[in-house]
């Protein structure tokens, strides 16, 4: 199992926020928001049921549940950066993301609604 991540610090959170809403973000941001925000998860809904993952950024294992440990996963999540950014920072709700196809959620747990907002 890969280390867990760790939360961002406050000040570079808000600062990477503000490039991503003006439009130009840095791989370096999309980074540091994406690990900043599955860290937040991961602390909120511990566990091992739902693998959620964000390429090529990192992935995490979160929600109370059956242990995963080979293989592929019984409950997947799977979204692009700037999907995840907006539904961790409130400004996507899981049902729109959903509905827009912009985010991949299978098993049981997969759905990560009741956890979101982020922050």
């Amino acid at each position: 199992m890969p280390a867990r991540l760790r939360p961002a610090d406050p000040a570079d959170v808000a600062a990477a926020l503000d490039r991503v809403a003006g439009g130009d973000p840095e791989r370096g941001d999309l980074r540091l928001l994406v690990k900043h925000f599955l860290a937040v998860l991961e602390e909120r809904a511990p566990g091992h049921s739902v693998e959620v993952r964000v390429p090529p950024y990192a992935a995490v294992q979160v929600i109370p549940g059956v242990r995963h440990t080979r293989g592929t996963p019984p409950a997947v999540v799977e979204t692009d950066a700037a999907t995840w950014i907006a539904l961790a920072s409130g400004e996507l709700s899981w049902a729109e993301a959903q509905a827009a196809g912009r985010v991949r959620a299978s098993g049981e747990r997969a759905d990560l609604g009741p956890y979101l907002p982020l922050g």
